[in-house]
């Protein structure tokens, strides 16, 4: 069974994923669709580029990913499917896919310029209905990605966040995303801080030392930690880091020698 994942900036008000979900049944009947989230804030693509990254990976090889978070839509922005090793993705051209496939590394798109491959009316503000669900449910069939479109190099990327070592030994990273508990996940990976002791400064607040778990510090405390994606955050046990630190995606986290 093929399995198909859709992430969007929907929500869950209205019917445009379930007018998605009918299409991709209508021609791939057999497929299984995966909710990843509809929940990415509006035309938030980095948002939606952390989700992809963090959960992709998790899915068996041969998946189909169809992402549609789409400022573009309607504009000249390209319409493009992508294979990997492991799995297929379906986007607007718009970097949405930059984290995941900088993380694969060699791939293969297409421009989505086939027009065999989409519903017989395409509308200009709903490429999600018409163009990806489609095209994602014919990919879910079996059809080759060279069907679908013009063979491309120039994807636009975005770039993960690198962070930087300073020189009083500093680690400098940023917030890439806040959950809905309100931890602030950065992206310093756990391998940099593998040796020596560290003290995590988020924003301008110290928080302390790296613990093991949630329950190291008392309720209502901030606590650092590495999360389960393997990079250092900052949480409050039983409240929102977010919150009291006042801090969102794009704010500064520091992990520091100790001493």
């Amino acid at each position: 069974m093929k399995i198909i994942t859709i992430t969007t900036d929907f929500g869950l008000q209205d019917g445009y994923v379930a007018s998605m979900k009918g299409v991709i049944a209508s021609i791939a009947p057999d497929a299984k669709t995966v909710d990843i989230t509809h929940l990415i804030p509006p035309q938030d693509l980095r948002e939606a580029a952390y989700v992809l990254k963090s959960t992709v990976p998790y899915f068996p090889r041969g998946t189909v990913h169809l992402v549609v978070v789409d400022p573009g839509v309607g504009s000249e922005r390209r319409a493009i499917a992508v294979a990997t090793r492991d799995a297929f993705f379906v986007a607007p051209d718009n970097g949405v896919l930059g984290y995941v496939l900088e993380q694969a590394g060699k791939f293969e798109a297409v421009h989505l310029n086939n027009p065999h491959y989409w519903l017989d009316e395409v509308s200009h503000t709903f490429h999600g209905r018409d163009i990806f669900a489609p095209v994602a449910a014919h990919l879910a069939n079996g059809i080759p990605l060279r069907d679908l479109g013009d063979p491309i190099t120039d994807i636009v990327m975005l770039r993960w966040p690198r962070p930087k070592e300073s020189a009083s030994g500093c680690i400098e990273g940023e917030i890439v995303h806040v959950d809905r508990f309100g931890n602030l996940v950065s992206n310093i990976p756990s391998e940099m801080i593998e040796r020596g002791s560290w003290v995590v400064k988020a924003g301008k607040v110290t928080v302390g030392g790296i613990e093991g778990s949630y329950s190291a510090v008392r309720r209502g405390e901030p606590v650092a930690l590495i999360g389960s994606h393997g990079f250092v955050e900052v949480a409050v046990r039983e409240g929102s880091a977010a919150e009291m630190l006042n801090l969102k995606a794009g704010g500064r986290i520091a992990v520091c020698p100790a001493g």
